[in-house]
């Protein structure tokens, strides 16, 4: 058996310590924005609005692929344009925008479309290409049924594109949902959310790499 002297720490155990004392000294903090990310290999996250936090709604489905040689440029062009989703994602369809928007996304813009058999209205809530280091952020609230009603569906559907370190792309989507169609399909087996919404990733990233070979 190893016995450790602790009056005498290994040189390991020291700089251990060390490490940790710097770390957690006042006004030492790690880091945080997210250019720091990109240079440290962290990685970024959704961040939720207000009753949408992912373990207290009724339903939430998490899905992303990295994958090399690609950028966020490359990716972001085919996400930001709705209007271009059916060409590589079958699970949608009959996207419109309303008063004059699009097909490029923004924040604040209505727009519509069909998936997962849904009608959906959707709002974006947030809306911030990739610049910079900086990830793209794009999220709306859909929502289908009427209020208040047994067959409504409200969600935030929200996706992050970061570069990564090593010449890859990260693409992480999630939704949060809320409802009784929300509770219905966190208990379907196979997961019809998770399973559609990793063909959209594959299909965004397989439509990514066909342009770029162009």
């Amino acid at each position: 058996m190893v016995r450790l002297d602790l009056k005498r720490p290994s040189a390991f155990l020291a700089g251990l310590i060390a490490a940790l004392a710097v770390t957690l000294m006042p006004g030492c903090a790690a880091p945080h924005s997210t250019g720091d990310a990109v240079a440290t290999g962290m990685q970024n996250a959704i961040v939720w609005p207000e009753g949408y936090l992912p373990g207290t709604t009724n339903n939430f489905v998490s899905n992303e692929v990295i994958v090399a040689g690609l950028r966020a440029a490359d990716v972001w062009p085919l996400l930001a344009d709705a209007t271009k989703w059916p060409s590589y994602y079958a699970n949608s369809a009959d996207v419109r925008f309303y008063d004059g928007k699009g097909p490029v996304l923004a924040d604040g813009d209505s727009f519509f479309f069909k998936t997962f058999g849904f009608p959906v209205e959707a709002q974006v809530t947030e809306y911030v290409p990739p610049a910079n280091g900086q990830p793209g952020r794009v999220a709306w609230h859909g929502w289908a049924g009427e209020e208040s009603s047994a067959e409504r569906l409200d969600v935030i559907h929200a996706w992050l594109v970061e570069d990564l370190p090593g010449g890859r792309v990260r693409v992480l989507t999630q939704e949060s949902q809320k409802g009784k169609p929300a509770q219905e399909l966190a208990a379907s087996k196979p997961n019809i959310m998770i399973n559609g919404h990793q063909d959209w990733l594959i299909g965004l990233v397989d439509a990514a790499r066909k342009n770029k070979a162009r």
